[in-house]
């Protein structure tokens, strides 16, 4: 049978693991959260906030998703894509700096990347210190463009799309919408840079 998104997100969301307990905790977190943010400020309670949160978690859902298949310490699939960088990056540098420092001390890059993209969900979805990261997020989106610029099969504008996507969280952070970073305006006086 051939796959469809509706199908995709069931399977998703039902395989008996691990990660998929710690999706549903972040998914009711995020509502939690949500709940709490609507209570602390009651114009969050408009349709423009409830979409922006909307599309803040799915964008942190793919991050997370993404970070799936890079669970130490299995880096099987991001040894593969990275020797696709050494071959197709845009900048001749960047595929030197992953074939002769990344992918020798994969032991050692391995966990950073899936680290850095956990992190990027769990922000995203809870809505924490989304601006910072939302700039994680558009380095690593940046990174995967301009490395797999030119792969086959790989269609550049999905990363440029992503590097905006990122960039637009970056510049008005979507936490501010139903996310933790209300809470942390609210209770803490956190630095809207930061927030």
């Amino acid at each position: 049978m051939r796959p469809n998104p509706v199908q995709d997100v069931l399977t998703f969301l039902s395989v008996s693991a691990w990660t998929t307990a710690v999706f549903w905790l972040l998914l009711a977190g995020s509502i939690v959260v949500a709940a709490a943010a609507s209570r602390a400020d009651a114009t969050q309670c408009s349709s423009r906030h409830i979409g922006i949160w909307l599309i803040r978690f799915v964008v942190g859902a793919m991050w997370w998703q993404q970070s799936l298949w890079k669970i130490p310490p299995n880096y099987d699939g991001l040894i593969y894509w990275m020797k696709q960088m050494t071959e197709h990056a845009s900048i001749s540098l960047q595929g030197r700096l992953v074939q002769d420092l990344v992918l020798p001390n994969i032991r050692l890059f391995g966990p950073l990347v899936y680290g850095v993209e956990v992190t990027i969900g769990v922000s995203l979805m809870l809505g924490l210190l989304t601006r910072l990261g939302a700039v994680f997020g558009l380095l690593m989106a940046l990174n995967l463009w301009l490395g797999l610029y030119s792969a086959p099969g790989e269609w550049p504008w999905t990363y440029a799309f992503l590097v905006i996507l990122q960039l637009l969280f970056a510049i008005d952070p979507p936490g501010r919408s139903l996310g933790a970073d209300v809470l942390l305006c609210h209770r803490y006086r956190v630095s809207p840079l930061l927030a």
